[in-house]
């Protein structure tokens, strides 16, 4: 036995160790593959199950952290077939709409959903922002692997062949058909700023006070001209500064000091659970908003509706009539997990 697959091995036979290390890294790749939280949840522990059970003939001839990943993609094609892709609102192909146009909810599509960051743990932001994963889910989940694998992970042709059982040269076709598809429907995961600097700092917790206050003009100056907003299970999205400040306006319940919000961290970008108040007072979820921050504007809104993303996250499931912003923390020292 080489001295590289003794090590491997002794790795393996203490499996608490394995899964502590090895956790946060498989979520983020199963969260990227299924898009769902819960889902990625399930995916590790039977990741880990299978590899407790294959354990015994590990050869060594990969590293434990590749020879998990192979059985993780593995398990995730599995549970894909056959499943619809979690889209985002903005991703469906249908028009803009218009503050005022009628809501359409539909619980049945199952949504993309957002992780939080003390889940997960990524070497590069922008592999697990919103726009990426949304962009992965528009691909099959074969050819999603594929770009998973090379363009994240950055596995070789070959070592993805391996992976996936298949060639080098089907690889090589699969990650170019991947990357024909994203370009052709626009889609691109962009970058995202590794640290919030001063300044977007104190644009966030303008937009915080602006909410609070329900001060439309303020909001809408905060908001990119072109900025993009969308709700999930609610099918409506809607394009520009101007019309978002009329869809708060209007079709937001909530008045002046009505809705607070709590800061957290979402898919490696800033985010709030918005509360709403209450008939007798105090304040009950009603959305957690995850931004897109460009500048010191903000470029894109998913408003999640749905009180599970609030204990996800870690948030109360309920703020006192007497809350008041200076009860809580500013967004420089939002919880990062």
């Amino acid at each position: 036995m080489t001295e590289a697959t003794a090590t491997t091995n002794d790795e393996l036979a203490d499996f608490d160790t394995l899964t502590g290390r090895y956790q946060r890294e498989l979520m983020a790749h199963c969260y990227r593959m299924s898009g769902s939280v819960h889902e990625a949840e399930d995916l590790v522990q039977e990741t880990f199950l299978r590899a407790w059970k294959a354990s015994a003939n590990f050869q060594g001839r990969s590293s434990v952290r590749t020879w998990l990943y192979k059985i993780a993609t593995n398990v995730c094609l599995t549970n894909l077939e056959g499943r619809p892709r979690r889209p985002l609102p903005t991703g469906l192909g249908t028009a803009d709409s218009i503050a005022g146009d009628a809501l359409e909810q539909d619980a049945d599509i199952p949504w993309l959903e957002p992780i939080p960051d003390a889940a997960v743990e990524v070497a590069e932001r922008d592999t697990i922002r919103l726009a990426f994963v949304a962009a992965l889910q528009h691909l099959p989940a074969r050819q999603r692997a594929v770009l998973i694998l090379r363009d994240v992970l950055r596995w070789s042709a070959a070592e993805t062949a391996t992976a996936l059982d298949t060639t080098t040269a089907a690889v090589n076709s699969a990650l170019q058909r991947a990357h024909a598809q994203l370009d052709d429907r626009g889609l691109t995961p962009d970058t995202v700023e590794q640290d919030l600097d001063e300044s977007q700092r104190r644009m966030l917790n303008a937009y915080l006070e602006a909410f609070w206050a329900k001060d439309i003009d303020r909001i809408v100056q905060l908001l990119q001209y072109d900025a993009t907003w969308d709700m999930p299970p609610f099918l409506n999205h809607y394009r520009g500064a101007d019309n978002i400040g009329r869809l708060i306006a209007t079709q937001c319940p909530g008045g002046v000091h009505d809705m607070p919000m709590l800061s957290t961290v979402a898919n490696g970008q800033p985010a709030f659970g918005l509360y709403m108040r209450q008939p007798d007072g105090h304040f009950e979820p009603f959305h957690m908003q995850v931004l897109d921050v460009a500048g010191t504007k903000v470029r894109h809104v998913t408003a999640f509706f749905g009180v599970e993303h609030f204990r996800r996250f870690g948030l109360p499931d309920r703020l006192p009539a007497d809350w008041q912003p200076d009860t809580a923390p500013a967004v420089d020292q939002a919880p990062t997990g």
